[in-house]
């Protein structure tokens, strides 16, 4: 078996920067990527046979750990049947009954095949019922690299947006309009100056792309008042944080309903996935009822549905959100508690398994805060945590995810790891 470091240099001769997702390259925090040859419950094993205990979770979708057994038979039992049929299957109705059922504002739902094409679909089905070109983003909410989502708005001033990435257009970055997240008044100037074109606004409740950054009280009430004053899409970005803070996503935990809302990750159970759902009268007008164009070979694959379906049965299943909840609290607490002890600046923000590491003496409130953090500090203690065997995401501006399988034991394991590396800096 070769190691990490002689397959990550076979895979940059192939492959550009040799990961096919860029934050896999460790760009951020620095050093060479370890490669993962299996998984299993709340552990990594890389090519170099080192376990990790891992609070990655495939970036979000491993809810209940690596090659949870219910799932795999529910895939292996699909699997008898065939991989792909090009036709409607039972499991696409399943998962439609089970997204309806769970999250509050979806009336119909339509499968895709990512978060990204969910997130595509979304803006460009508000733009077809409203009939207007022009979309509101935040700075520091990520949705997937769609070219008119691919940008960022410097000062976060009432802006129209320049492109964030090589290959789009700035005439079609000029229909996003950029602003600042948790800043109600800009949103609203945002609004009297472009009301009439202003097709919606899309937005992660909680921006899980740039840390993890909850919104002030009042904050997406605002929003909700705004999009209905004014004849506006209300998009919520819940590929992350949907299934995951609860069975309804933030939505159901903040008591806000959006317009539409985009899926992905924990309804796939570990294999590739998206959806889009919403009220049933902006969802017709998607092909092939209405005039808004969307297809996918593969959506509602019957191997990715029988996964997704497992994946949130389980969470259906009792018990499963309060461990969760426990968990997270119980490594914020013992991280933020060690550094106040040292007198280390640190901000840990969390909610149910979801949580991040901002080594800074102010809360995050902001993409502008989160940019102020110390990196340095932060890429070290990647580093040195990764040397006792703790996988944090290899960014600053990544969440971090636990799973059910964390309650082996890992939970307490990690603890004292995170603690000792901090008193360590």
């Amino acid at each position: 078996m070769s190691t990490s470091n002689e397959l990550f240099e076979r895979a940059k001769k192939l492959i550009p920067g040799g990961v096919n997702s860029p934050v896999r390259a460790f760009r951020s925090v620095g050093g060479t990527p370890f490669f993962t040859k299996k998984a299993n419950g709340a552990t990594l094993t890389t090519a170099d046979d080192r376990e990790l205990i891992d609070f990655v979770c495939t970036w979000g979708p491993a809810i209940h750990g690596h090659n949870n057994d219910t799932i795999r038979h529910a895939i292996a039992k699909a699997l008898e049947a065939g991989t792909s049929f090009g036709t409607p299957n039972p499991y696409e109705v399943e998962m439609a009954e089970l997204i309806v059922k769970m999250v509050p504002s979806v009336e119909k739902v339509r499968m895709v095949n990512s978060g990204t094409e969910a997130t595509m679909t979304a803006i460009r089905l508000a733009r077809g019922y409203t009939g207007r070109d022009k979309i509101i983003k935040f700075a520091g909410c990520y949705h997937g690299h769609v070219d008119s989502l691919l940008i960022s708005a410097g000062s976060g001033a009432l802006t129209l947006g320049k492109p964030d990435s090589g290959g789009v257009p700035e005439s079609l970055a000029k229909e996003t309009i950029v602003l600042p997240f948790n800043d109600l008044a800009k949103v609203e100037a945002a609004f009297e100056s472009y009301g009439d074109d202003i097709a919606g606004i899309i937005l992660e409740p909680y921006p899980a792309n740039v840390g993890l950054i909850f919104p002030k009280d009042g904050y997406l009430r605002g929003l909700r008042d705004l999009c209905s004053k004014h004849g506006a899409v209300l998009i919520f970005d819940e590929v992350m944080t949907g299934f995951r803070v609860s069975a309804g996503g933030v939505q159901e935990r903040e008591g806000i309903t959006p317009d539409l809302t985009t899926l992905g990750k924990i309804i796939g159970g570990g294999l590739p996935v998206g959806a889009l759902g919403g009220k049933a009268e902006i969802m017709d007008h998607l092909a092939p009822l209405g005039p808004v164009y969307q297809a996918g070979t593969l959506s509602g694959n019957p191997l990715a549905m029988a996964a997704g379906i497992a994946s949130l049965k389980l969470l259906l299943e009792g018990g499963a959100y309060a461990a969760l909840e426990t968990m997270g609290q119980q490594i914020a607490k013992a991280v933020a508690e060690t550094a106040r002890e040292i007198g280390l600046p640190l901000q840990v923000p969390q909610v149910a398994s979801m949580f991040c590491v901002y080594f800074s003496d102010a809360p995050v409130e902001t993409l502008d805060d989160a940019t102020a953090t110390d990196t340095q500090r932060f890429n070290t203690y990647f580093h040195r945590c990764l040397e006792k065997g703790v996988y944090l995401p290899p960014s600053k501006y990544e969440a971090n995810f636990i799973s059910t399988a964390h309650q082996q034991g890992a939970i307490d394991q990690a603890c004292e790891i995170l603690t000792e590396t901090l008193r360590e800096l």
